[in-house]
């Protein structure tokens, strides 16, 4: 499970962000929401709240960039390009093996190279004071390596710096190098990101022609979520009835292009719905938001079933509000043992911790003219700010209280535009 990611001068963000899953059990409310792994508390879900442009898919950026160097499939920090720094900085704590892990990292994005790469185990006394003990240490910046056998320290002087560790050496010479190998890669390959602009329904397809269970568990998930539909399908090749001009189908919506880009147009001819007995396909008939249901409905059942960790740019993009809702709910509920839900968000009536949320669960990024912002509306205590749970978080909100809000001038534009008449 994720715990916390942390970066400095990265993407957007030019001085040091912090985004936590850590619970705060200080608080009572909804105990569900949160897993418990010994000494660690863990929230299930959070999502992110803000303006266009101010830090959200670039989070998700990050996540899905950490993902890769963990995995070591070639992915790099970028720097913030508006600052002469060339260090760009990111950590990542989180739960694998039972045991809390840190893995962090600096990368010279002119050279580009990494300078520095620590990994180390986070514990925690009965006190929850917390104790950092490193397993390894690469810093070429201040000529510092450490590793628990000598012959590693050794050989970090001279390893090259184009990758990390993991993937540079031999891990099979060194036991404390492979064990952290397991470690990130196991972790790392449970992330999955998605981006609701352009979801790709190809698990799903993969899903529906899989055991009856599978199947079963795909079409269940998309028939709640859509009260007038029978039935969902995967029709074989002698079932299809309809022949489709391939010509000009969903030209006019640029989403259902990005749907049916990620996925062979002839697998898609047969996904179906039935409606009122009658099946029809599902390219034409659905609406874009039904489509994407279906397309996310494989990861929502893979990460709870496997205890995934899902992340969603836009979670709330062509769905009714009560379905976004549903979403986490599952997530949040008490079934639920280690899966988790990160999604990036515009819809306000999810400001709420009277029914869904704990106050750590909800953050926010906001931009100005210096900086990148992110924070938990967990900062803003009872005592100093009058926000409490059972606040009108949405009122508060529009009232510029937690920032996070834009404030688009559209009026000057419309003025701009009749001028030029």
């Amino acid at each position: 499970m994720l715990i916390s990611l942390k970066v400095n001068n990265c993407q957007i963000f030019n001085s040091e962000a912090e985004f936590s899953m850590r619970a705060d059990m200080r608080y009572k409310r909804f105990q569900s929401n949160v897993a418990r792994f010994g000494s660690s508390n863990i929230l299930k879900t959070a999502v992110l709240i803000g303006p266009n442009n101010s830090g959200k898919t670039n989070f998700v950026r990050i996540i899905e960039t950490m993902k890769a160097i963990m995995l070591g499939k070639g992915g790099t920090l970028t720097g913030n390009i508006f600052f002469e720094n060339h260090i760009a900085e990111a950590s990542v704590s989180f739960l694998e093996g039972g045991s809390e892990n840190l893995f962090e990292i600096k990368y010279d994005t002119s050279k580009r190279e990494y300078v520095y790469e620590r990994f180390a185990k986070i514990e925690h006394d009965k006190y929850k004071n917390e104790k950092i003990t490193n397993l390894l240490l690469r810093d070429t910046l201040n000529r510092e390596y450490y590793a628990e056998d000598t012959r590693l320290a050794a050989v970090m002087k001279v390893a090259a710096r184009n990758n990390i560790l993991i993937y540079l050496i031999d891990t099979d010479e060194f036991p404390c190098l492979k064990r952290i190998k397991e470690l990130m890669s196991s972790f790392a390959s449970k992330i999955d990101v998605v981006d609701m602009n352009n979801i790709p329904i190809k698990k799903t397809i993969e899903m529906l022609k899989a055991s009856d269970e599978t199947h079963n568990k795909i079409v269940n998930f998309v028939l709640n979520a859509d009260l007038y539909m029978e039935d969902y399908r995967y029709l074989g090749d002698d079932e299809i009835k309809v022949v489709l001009n391939r010509e000009g189908i969903g030209d006019s919506n640029p989403q259902e292009n990005a749907l049916r880009a990620v996925a062979p147009l002839a697998e898609m001819l047969h996904l179906a719905s039935v409606y009122k007995g009658v099946t029809v396909p599902s390219m034409l008939f659905d609406s874009t938001g039904t489509k994407k249901m279906a397309a996310l409905a494989s990861y929502v059942i893979d990460a709870l079933e496997k205890g995934r960790i899902l992340v969603v740019d836009e979670l709330d993009n062509s769905l009714h509000f009560r379905l976004t809702r549903a979403i986490i709910a599952l997530f949040n509920n008490e079934l639920n043992r280690d899966a988790q839900l990160i999604a990036t968000v515009h819809d306000v009536s999810l400001l709420d911790c009277q029914t869904l949320f704990r106050k750590e669960q909800i953050w926010f990024t906001h931009k100005d003219s210096e900086n990148a912002y992110l924070y938990s509306l967990g900062e803003f205590s009872a005592e100093k700010t009058g926000v409490r749970e059972t606040s009108d978080l949405i009122e508060k909100y529009r009232k510029g209280i937690f920032g996070a809000l834009p404030e688009p001038d559209l009026f000057r534009s419309l003025l701009e535009v009749k001028r030029r008449d």
